[in-house]
C-alpha cells in the first residue's frame, strides 16, 4: 500500500547531467530517511546518498561532488541531481526509503524499508 517510484533517467552524452526524482505514495504516515543506490551492470548495488526528513545529507565518498541529494516533504519526493556524467555512471538507479505507514484509519502501524524498481541511466561516450 506503499509505493516508491523513480523517474528522470533515460540516456545522456557524458559531461552532461540528470536529475532524478523518487515519489512515495499511499499509506503514509511519515517519510523518514530517503536514499538513492545504483547499480552498475555485472556490479554489486553501492549507495550513493541518504538525506533524512530534515534535510542532512550523507554521501557515499566516490559521490561526493557530481551528485547533489534533496527533498521536497510536501510532495514526498527526492531527488539525485547529477552532474557531468560519465560512462562508468552507467546503471540502474534505485531509491529507498523508512516509511511508517498507516493503516485505513491514518494510525500508524509501524516503520519499512519500501524500494522503487529503478531508472536506468546509460551515458554515451
Amino acid at each position: 500500500q506503499v509505493q516508491l517510484v523513480e523517474s528522470g533517467g533515460g540516456l545522456v552524452q557524458a559531461g552532461g547531467s540528470l536529475k532524478l526524482s523518487c515519489t512515495a505514495s499511499g499509506k503514509i504516515f511519515n517519510l523518514n530517511d530517503m536514499g538513492w543506490y545504483r547499480q552498475p551492470p555485472g556490479k554489486q548495488r553501492e549507495s550513493i546518498a541518504t538525506i533524512t526528513s530534515g534535510g542532512k545529507t550523507h554521501y557515499a565518498d566516490s559521490a561526493k561532488g557530481r551528485f547533489a541529494i534533496s527533498r521536497d516533504n510536501s510532495k514526498n519526493t527526492a531527488y539525485l541531481q547529477i552532474d557531468n556524467l560519465r560512462p562508468e555512471d552507467k546503471g540502474v538507479y534505485y531509491c529507498a526509503a523508512d516509511i511508517t505507514y498507516s493503516d485505513i484509519t491514518g494510525t500508524p502501524v509501524a516503520v519499512k524499508e519500501y524500494w522503487g524498481e529503478g531508472t536506468q541511466v546509460t551515458v554515451s561516450s
